[in-house]
């Protein structure tokens, strides 16, 4: 598979959003199978694994900013991205209720702002693309979020942390292709990043392309290859997946993954002809929940569910290549199954090499 890098040079059921008397109402979301409760995103229901400290989420006392001031009103678009750009601890203020604030361009984390940044919406809050742009962007080595570092690829800030969030609607299809084109919802490049008690429905990316993906998440560049945390959170219900070109979840390029008891239902990857592509083709389409590309990588998966997930090439679950052929896959009470379409199948619902290191625990895998 063809490996590209970056260079320097470059959470609810969805809820139905009222509004203030005299403001415009939100959009309408429907339903899905399931629901916040006690502020917390559900993940995989029947996932047990015991979750490593590290990856828990972050501690939001003493916030270093509040969006909101008590009111829905007062939880404005421009208010998430100011509060984004300072960095820090951030929460919400937006009353009682459920809200969700719809974003017409996306909230940029810069590589100056305090470096540890947490994005926690209590279990209330969600954020959409409204179906026009991505919710939220991190890249070290883009010029325009301030270098900070000469090693723009491999530096320990910012650290990104999203929990208790509902992301929806995220699109970047207008990114196009190239390398900042995948990740409906969030793109994450560089620093580190942590996902925990999320849900993410409908998000998408650009449709086509061997290499561009995540229709929820896409990333890059990890400091000293640190895994990406993804805890307790769902990814697409039936009717409400994401999709992208390749991997409709998450997709990455040398990036290391730990999952943890969470929930990946008919996300697709709607892309044709794989990676590297057929000339008569436009490429993608594998890897209908995960997609994972790179040299020496690792994808744990622990306590998690896959089904209805779509692909038209690779990988109906899980595409997982290791081009030097040293990957490992370790798979840990979870369940793939009910996966849909593609080929290459070493396993049931997973495309990568016959020679790939698998460690598989009291885990099912059926067509």
């Amino acid at each position: 598979m063809t490996l590209r890098y970056l260079l320097p040079a470059m959470c609810l059921g969805l809820w139905s959003c009222g509004s203030d008397s005299g403001t415009k109402s939100e959009p309408v979301y429907p339903p899905t199978p399931s629901a916040f409760a006690d502020g917390v995103a559900s993940g995989n229901p029947d996932g047990q694994c015991k979750v490593p400290a590290s990856a828990m989420a972050a501690s939001v006392d003493n916030p270093d900013r509040v969006v909101g001031t008590g009111t829905r009103s007062s939880c404005t678009a421009d208010a998430f991205r100011a509060a984004v750009a300072h960095g820090g601890k951030i929460v919400f203020d937006c009353g009682p209720d459920t809200m969700t604030i719809v974003l017409d361009k996306p909230a940029k984390v810069f590589n100056d702002s305090l470096p540890d940044i947490v994005i926690d919406g209590g279990g209330k809050v969600g954020l959409s693309g409204g179906g026009r742009t991505r919710i939220l962007y991190m890249n070290t080595c883009d010029e325009a979020q301030h270098w900070t570092s000469t090693r723009c690829d491999n530096q320990a800030t910012p650290r990104l942390t999203v929990q208790n969030l509902t992301f929806v609607d995220g699109n970047a299809e207008a990114e196009g292709e190239g390398g900042r084109g995948g990740g409906g919802a969030i793109f994450a490049s560089g620093g580190t990043f942590k996902v925990v008690n999320c849900r993410f429905f409908r998000n998408v990316c650009a449709k086509q392309g061997a290499d561009v993906g995540g229709g929820a998440i896409r990333a890059f560049q990890q400091y000293n290859q640190a895994p990406i945390h993804v805890v307790n959170s769902t990814f697409g219900s039936t009717g409400n997946g994401n999709v992208g070109s390749n991997g409709g979840a998450f997709s990455s390029i040398m990036v290391n993954w730990s999952v943890w008891n969470s929930l990946f239902v008919a996300n697709q990857a709607v892309g044709n002809g794989g990676n590297p592509a057929d000339k008569n083709t436009p490429g993608g389409g594998s890897g209908g929940a995960i997609y994972n590309d790179g040299n020496t990588l690792t994808l744990s998966v622990c306590g998690s569910k896959f089904t209805e997930n779509k692909v038209n090439a690779f990988g109906a679950a899980i595409f997982f290549v290791s081009n030097n052929h040293q990957g490992t896959i370790n798979l840990t009470d979870s369940r793939i199954a009910g996966n849909i379409g593609g080929s290459w199948h070493v396993l049931p619902g997973i495309a990568m090499h016959e020679d790939t290191k698998v460690n598989r625990v009291n885990s099912v895998l059926e067509n």
